[in-house]
């Protein structure tokens, strides 16, 4: 990374005058600035290219705007991504969590603007999808080129980007304590006093910023305006399960239906395919479009009616069983318009739509309770309510919902039924999909950094790193005789057997020929292919440390080949890989 001049300068005066700790403090203010900066700036962005593209254009008048908008903003967004940028820019929370597991903390230079770009593209013409995960991997970015520039350890570069991530958040939704529970949660930023303060100081920026610049105004305000009654805790349980089974369902969907987006070879088909779908579910259920937070406010307000695509079908918009099928339609269609739009090239998240989803849903459970005369409950805090919900269960982040809800609702008044139904949510979920979608695909992959330490040190050990070379190689034709010159002038006791194309063919150990290495009349009638033998199990370099591991412990080897596609590269040792556990686990653990 070419580093400016008077960065050089000015790291030289740190080094001097300031702590490190203290210089890490600084950062996170300065990081927390610009990712609070940031998110002001793609809310805004979005939302007046929406104004100059739509003038004015409202859903309720059934517009055919909406078959053309979806298409003409996926086709814009991969121009941008293949032609322009020709970076792969999808999935921010995914792309952080692996920079930090298999990256070593490096986020490219580009992604500290490059996704603000892509999600206005795509969002601002309808995709339905959120900003946050963009932003985020803005805020994370910002962290990361910053801590690279002044040469930050490896612990303290991820810091900084859960600051980037912590900042974004809290700039977004103004909400600086899910910001903090958000990059300790989701990010697996470890819980330390060394990572906490940096993080709050992001998080309070980045708020702070956001207040300067927009004001009090955030995604969607409301202040509860009826109480939560004891009873009504079996109620908020049947909630929990509720979400817990329609977060199951937008996993499964959004995985099933992206991996059928990727079989379509061919990029203008699959384009053309996915606009087209998308803008037919938005012009059948306008609240499809785009973010959705709109139609919550409204929701929360009780204007539930306003899901009901007014112009398709106005005679039926008071009918009490035409809007439970609407609600029920919006929560399954949902699922495939976000999953539409990331799989036909789209940039987004579903940190949106896990909230869009959650308030649908809490309405749907409410207005199917109010139905029984004994059982009168709180449409607007039960939508509340199943956003966290099925934030929970979506993102495997209970904690983070909760305290969401709760900061932007401006109180914690609700703060019993929140736990109650994030935490049943989570479990429901948890029986079913063990990993959230940010982790689902890296986990499968064995790339996924976990607040395991076991598992995350590992995640972090690569094969290259750990690969010793050092190991004479004898050819699989040769004699006895010649393995012993081989073996005067190793260090090692194990000795590779190959081919003449280097191709692997087992090894010798030299404990195995003690009883015949001194025995001259065997040297020359004695070969290499008679004694030597393949070992089980062997490695190859692209493999997870985490099953090198499960080897190492399998078996009663020191040392495991490794081998690509035939060929022999080197050995990895049981002892290389315990030490490089133990420093790396030393540098995560000292505070």
């Amino acid at each position: 990374m070419k580093v400016p001049r008077f960065i050089f300068r000015l790291a030289s005066w740190k080094n001097r005058h300031i702590k490190n700790s203290q210089f890490v403090f600084l950062l996170s203010i300065i990081i927390g600035l610009l990712s609070g900066i940031a998110a002001v700036i793609l809310k805004n962005t979005v939302h007046y290219t929406f104004y100059l593209v739509s003038r004015g254009f409202q859903f309720e008048r059934g517009s055919v705007l909406y078959l053309a908008l979806p298409l003409v903003g996926i086709v814009l967004t991969v121009v941008f991504v293949r032609f322009i940028l020709k970076k792969n820019i999808g999935h921010g929370i995914s792309r952080i969590l692996y920079a930090i597991s298999k990256r070593n903390g490096v986020l490219e230079g580009h992604n500290t603007w490059s996704s603000m770009v892509g999600s206005t593209l795509t969002v601002a013409f309808g995709g339905s999808v959120g900003l946050e995960a963009p932003i985020v991997l803005t805020g994370s970015a910002i962290g990361s080129t910053l801590g690279r520039l002044f040469r930050m350890n490896h612990k303290t570069l991820i810091v900084l980007i859960g600051c980037g991530a912590a900042g974004a958040i809290a700039g977004i939704f103004k909400a600086p304590i899910a910001a903090v529970v958000f990059a300790i949660e989701v990010l697996m930023i470890d819980l330390t006093i060394t990572a906490l303060i940096p993080l709050l100081i992001s998080a309070v920026t980045g708020a702070t910023i956001a207040y300067f610049l927009s004001g009090r105004s955030v995604l969607f305000l409301f202040e509860p305006s009826d109480p939560f009654v004891l009873n009504q805790i079996p109620l908020f349980i049947i909630l929990g399960i509720f979400t817990g089974l329609a977060s199951v369902y937008f996993t499964r969907t959004t995985v099933f239906v992206e991996d059928r987006f990727k079989k379509i070879k061919n990029n203008y088909l699959r384009i053309i395919f996915g606009g087209t779908i998308l803008g037919l579910l938005i012009f059948v259920f306008p609240s499809l479009f785009g973010e959705g937070y709109p139609v919550l406010q409204e929701v929360l307000k009780g204007n539930g009616n306003e899901l009901i695509n007014q112009d398709l079908f106005y005679g039926l918009k008071d009918e009490y069983w035409f809007l439970l099928i609407v609600i029920s339609s919006i929560l399954i269609f949902k699922a495939v318009a976000t999953a539409v739009t990331t799989g036909s090239g789209g940039v987004g998240g579903i940190f949106a739509p896990s909230l869009f989803m959650g308030g649908i849903a809490g309405f749907f459970i409410a207005k199917v309770l109010n139905q029984f005369t004994f059982l009168q409950v709180s449409e607007s805090n039960f939508a509340l309510v199943g956003m966290a919900g099925m934030m929970s269960g979506v993102m495997h982040a209970p904690l983070t919902g909760i305290f969401l809800i709760a900061e932007i609702t401006g109180g914690y008044e609700l703060l019993t039924p929140l736990i109650i139904t994030s935490t049943i949510s989570f479990i429901t979920i948890n029986y079913f999909e063990p990993h959230s979608l940010y982790t689902k695909r890296l986990a499968q992959r064995g790339e996924l950094f976990t607040h395991d330490k076991d598992k995350a040190m590992l995640s972090l050990m690569k094969v290259k790193s750990l690969l010793e070379t050092n190991f004479l190689t004898i050819d699989v034709n040769a004699t006895l005789g010649d393995l012993v010159k081989v073996v005067t002038k190793s260090q090692r006791n194990v000795f590779p057997v190959v081919d003449n194309e280097n191709n692997f063919q087992g090894v010798i150990f030299i404990n195995e020929i003690r009883n015949i290495i001194f025995e001259r009349e065997l040297y020359e009638t004695t070969f290499i292919r008679d004694l030597m033998f393949m070992p089980e199990p062997h490695v190859d370099p692209d493999e997870s440390m985490e099953d090198i591991a499960k080897k190492f412990g399998e078996s009663e080897h020191y040392n495991l080949p490794v081998i690509r596609d035939g060929k022999y590269l080197g050995f990895v040792s049981r002892a290389n890989v315990f030490s490089a556990y133990r420093k790396l686990l030393r540098e995560f653990s000292d505070e």
